[in-house]
């Protein structure tokens, strides 16, 4: 018996949405990512791009568990001497929500050209509505 292997072209990608609205940014940066990365599929392969695309809606109600809000800081660097930025998650979700959820999600994702791949499917709405209708999104 021999193992299959999907391949790239042959994939058909949905789309679904993920309501985020009181539940854990972790958990749904979870689901999320393995939609993306395509680990839900009975036919995943490691080393192929077989991930879908993913809406997540509501991402300003999401809930951070407990003192994360206080005590988790995103950083950057600009690249200059003294050039490190922090910021409070609490003004990070408070601000830019979808940059939170986008940072949660990305950090899931492996850290090659696969997952950069799967990045750019994923999109990420602070309020209730998005602009995919077209594309008949399923619910998750």
């Amino acid at each position: 018996m021999s193992t299959f292997m999907a391949k790239a072209e042959t994939i058909e990608r949905r789309w679904f949405v993920i309501d985020a609205a009181g539940k854990p940014l972790g958990k749904t940066a979870v689901k999320a990512a393995n939609i993306l990365r395509g680990k839900h599929r009975p036919e995943f392969t490691p080393h192929v791009d077989c991930g879908e695309f993913v809406i997540v809606i509501n991402a300003d109600k999401a809930v951070l568990t407990g003192n994360k809000l206080e005590d988790k800081y995103y950083h950057h660097h600009s690249g200059y001497i003294g050039g490190l930025k922090s910021v409070q998650y609490k003004t990070l979700m408070a601000t830019k929500p979808e940059k939170a959820m986008e940072l949660a999600i990305k950090g899931m994702l492996p850290h090659t050209k696969l997952g950069a791949k799967a990045a750019t499917r994923l999109h990420v709405y602070a309020g209730d509505a998005h602009k995919h209708e077209a594309q008949k999104p399923i619910e998750l």
